[in-house]
Parts: C-alpha cells; sequence; structure tokens
C-alpha cells in the first residue's frame, strides 16, 4: 500500500484521517514538524497532508513552511498537500510557489481530499517510471553517442549506427524536420574510424544556389567577381572526415552531378579550376522529401541516390515515440534547470497530459524549445501545459474520475463505514466504540439509527460494569 503522512497539531482531525484512509494507504500521523521530519526520511511516503500552523506557532504559517521547505529539500518530488484556513489564500499560494502539490482549506472533507491525494500518487508513480526510464537511458546514452531514446524504433537506430559505424559506405538518413537527423551523423562519426578527423555539417537547402556550389567545392583566386583569393569548400575541410550534406533533397539538379562524380571517383575541382584534388572523406546525406516523390518528378537523380544510400536510416516522429517524449522533456527539464539556474522540480499532470496528447509538427526541436521556454518563464516549482503554450486544458489521458456524488452522500457513506468498522472492532462495546470515535454515547446511538446500524444490548456497558 501507498504510504501518506499526515502532519497535523489537532488529533481529532489525525484519527477522523487515519480511520477515512486507512483501508487505502498505510496511513502515519505526526503531531509537529520534527516528528513529521522523522517519519517522513525514515518511510518516505508517497504524500504528505501539512498543516500550516503547527506548534510552537499555531497562530502563524512559520513552522509549516519550515517543514514544507524542509520535506522538499530532502525530496524534490515529494507531493505535498497544505492545509490552510479559509482566509489564508495568500499562504496557500506562497506554499504553491514553494513547490507544494496542492492546497486544502480546513476543516477537511475526507471525501474531497482523498480524490487530491489519489491524484497525487498517480503522479508521483508516474514521475517515479520517467525517472526509471532516465536512469536507464543514462545507461545505455553512451553507447548511442548521447541520443536519447528507448522505444523500438529508436533501438533499431542504435543498433544501426553500432553495425555500421566502423564501415566507411554512404548513410542516408530520412525523417521530418527536428527529428535528430545531423545527432545521428555526429553519433555515426564519432562511433566510427574516423572520430579524429573533422565532422563538417552543411545545409544545402540554406545556402543560396548561386554560392552553394563555392561552398561546397571552394573556388579559385579571379573565379568570379569578389573571388579575391583561392578559398578551400567544404568537402575539403572534410578530408579524413564526416561530410553530412543536410537538406539534400533541396540541392541543384547541376550540383546533383557534379556531387555524383566526385562520389565516384574521389576527386574535386574548385569553381574555376582545372586540377583535380583528392578527398578522402565519408558523406552522410539527409533529407525530410519524399526523395522517391522527387525521383518520379525528375528532380532528383536515381543514380545519386543509389550511391548515397548504401545504408539507410529512418527517424520516427516524436509523436510516434511514446514514452520518449517523457523521457526527453524530461531531459530537457534538468539541462536548461542547470542552465539558467532555476529549480523547476517537475511537470504538472495537466503539462504530462499535453506533452502525450499535443501531435509534436517540430519534433524534437519543437519539445526542447517549449521546454526551455517554459522554464525561463516559470515562477512556480512545476511546468504547467500554459506553460508549454497549450491554450486550453488537455483532456485527461484516462478517466480515473470517482462516480459524481453529492457530498452528503459521500460525508453518509464514509460515516457508517467508519462507524460499523469500529463496532465491528470493538466486539459490540457501544461504550468503548464511542470512546474512540471521540463522540458521546447518546451521539453514537443517534448516528447508528441514522445509518441503520443495529446495537449490541449484551455489550453496551463500559468495560467494569460488565458481570
Amino acid at each position: 500500500m501507498e504510504k501518506i503522512l499526515i502532519v497535523d497539531d489537532n488529533p481529532d482531525i489525525r484519527q477522523q484521517m487515519k480511520w477515512g484512509l486507512s483501508e487505502q494507504y498505510t496511513v502515519l500521523l505526526a503531531g509537529d514538524v520534527n516528528e513529521g521530519l522523522d517519519i517522513f526520511n525514515k518511510y518516505k511516503p508517497s504524500v504528505v497532508v501539512l498543516d500550516l500552523g503547527l506548534p510552537p506557532h499555531e497562530n502563524s504559517s512559520v513552522e509549516g513552511f519550515r517543514g514544507l521547505a524542509a520535506m522538499l529539500e530532502q525530496n524534490q518530488y515529494a507531493k505535498i498537500i497544505v492545509l490552510t484556513g479559509n482566509c489564508e489564500r495568500d499562504n496557500a499560494l506562497m506554499a504553491m510557489r514553494m513547490g507544494a502539490y496542492d492546497f486544502y482549506p480546513k476543516p477537511p472533507i475526507l471525501s474531497e481530499l482523498n480524490v487530491i491525494i489519489s491524484r497525487a500518487i498517480h503522479l508521483a508513480n508516474i514521475e517515479e517510471q520517467n525517472r526509471s526510464l532516465q536512469k536507464t537511458l543514462e545507461l545505455t546514452s553512451k553507447d548511442s553517442c548521447g541520443i536519447i531514446g528507448q522505444c523500438p524504433e529508436m533501438q533499431k537506430v542504435f543498433a544501426t549506427i553500432k553495425k555500421v559505424a566502423s564501415s566507411d559506405v554512404s548513410i542516408f538518413i530520412t525523417g521530418e524536420s527536428g527529428t535528430g537527423k545531423e545527432l545521428v551523423a555526429q553519433a555515426l562519426h564519432e562511433a566510427g574510424i574516423r572520430k579524429n578527423g573533422p565532422f563538417i555539417p552543411i545545409n544545402c537547402g540554406a545556402i543560396p544556389e548561386n554560392l552553394l556550389e563555392s561552398e561546397l567545392f571552394g573556388h579559385e583566386k579571379g573565379a568570379f567577381t569578389g573571388a579575391h583569393a583561392t578559398v578551400q569548400g567544404k568537402l575539403q575541410y572534410a578530408h579524413k572526415g564526416t561530410l553530412f550534406l543536410d537538406e539534400i533533397g533541396e540541392l541543384p539538379f547541376n550540383l546533383q552531378v557534379k556531387l555524383l562524380r566526385f562520389l565516384q571517383e574521389g576527386v574535386i575541382q574548385r569553381v574555376g579550376g582545372r586540377t583535380n584534388i583528392a578527398v578522402d572523406t565519408r558523406t552522410v546525406c539527409a533529407t525530410n522529401v519524399d526523395i522517391a516523390k522527387a525521383i518520379s518528378e525528375g528532380l532528383f537523380r536515381e543514380d545519386l541516390y543509389y550511391r548515397i544510400s548504401v545504408i539507410s536510416i529512418n527517424l520516427p516522429p516524436l509523436r510516434e515515440r511514446g514514452d520518449d517524449i517523457l523521457l526527453l522533456a524530461n531531459y530537457f527539464l534538468r539541462l536548461f534547470n542547470e542552465e539558467n539556474k532555476k529549480k523547476v522540480r517537475r511537470f504538472s499532470s495537466s503539462a504530462i497530459n499535453f506533452l502525450k496528447r499535443h501531435e509534436w509538427p517540430g519534433n524534437v526541436r519543437e519539445l526542447r524549445n517549449r521546454v526551455q521556454r517554459a522554464i525561463i518563464m516559470s515562477e512556480t516549482s512545476a511546468i504547467e501545459a500554459t506553460d508549454l503554450g497549450c491554450e486550453t486544458e488537455p483532456p485527461a489521458l484516462t478517466d480515473t474520475t470517482p462516480p459524481v456524488v453529492s457530498l452528503r452522500e459521500a460525508r453518509n457513506k464514509i460515516e457508517r463505514e467508519l462507524i460499523a468498522a469500529e463496532i465491528d472492532r470493538q466486539n459490540g462495546n457501544i461504550v468503548k466504540t464511542a470512546e474512540i470515535l471521540g463522540v458521546s454515547r447518546p451521539t453514537l446511538y443517534d448516528l447508528m439509527k441514522k445509518h441503520g446500524l443495529t446495537p449490541l444490548t449484551s455489550t453496551d456497558k463500559a468495560p467494569d460494569q460488565l458481570s
């Protein structure tokens, strides 16, 4: 059973909560902050219900805030629900800014509080699973050159990288924009036989066509207006290393011919030059366009495609990677927390719903940007869905909401169950039952009558009166 800790100086409230929650949870009780901290550190409960007004400062929130800060210092992922008076909204908001999970007004209505507790435990379990995945990731990412992913599709990518990294064949990477194609190219380079050489990336779609040839192949002095000196191209800079041609589907047709000649013969000529220059480089290409369609439309040479795609690697879009979304989100949370000196501890349940529901058209790049912005702008310890750019509250992932009943029905149900259970524990002894429940014997009789519970008159005596 999940462990929860109740920290309240009122013994009646502590006992009421224990009776009402003990069938679902292991309930731990404390009457002040010091006792609560001892139990918290020893038993590590999933959820804490913490009264802010605790001795020796019952009329202020000093002790409650001290306990909240100390518990979060011990475990930043603890779900702490603070109890506040109806006129203490400022204290509640302060507690939330400090890292409390939620707040609830006193006196507590057990059925309502239990809903908050169950949701807190559900979120705590999800976060624990995410941290477990993160630890697994840290063990496996060394073998995948830092690329993050645990889904089957990404495991296939990692396996392919391991198999082909030590060879020198051309690699063709496909996938939507933002899926991490350059990261895979870097992983291939760093795990391969050319890791001590340069890794030279160039985006074929980001350079104007009239400059791209010179950027790739270099140019001789005087080759065109403004060519005041001989300049090496990216291909030559990649000698003994790896050349990464991103968005090769955007390469102009005339340059496709020249690139094909280089791949076949291993030599280049600079713009305006006539001398063949030998270049020894591994070529990794990538695109987000439908290359088969480009070939059929005459926009991409089929012979070039076969030359650059000895091995093909396809990267799945983020929306198809399942739990990798939360894995990556938590990785970026930790990364940008450190970079920005922030103390954002977690994603709220609404944020987790959004992360799982969003389509991620910009893939990992979009996720990274959204988390980075949320951390920079956040003023609390939790990232909400709105911080991630969600304009409306996302629907719940699963319908865990209990059936709708009135508060009167819920209170009556819990009250009847408590009384019946205690009468049974005391073998029908009404005096003892009333004493433990903290009510008078006439009141207990009235409650039993109200709930249709039959008294056992043979034991309706104090223990010392029994014959």
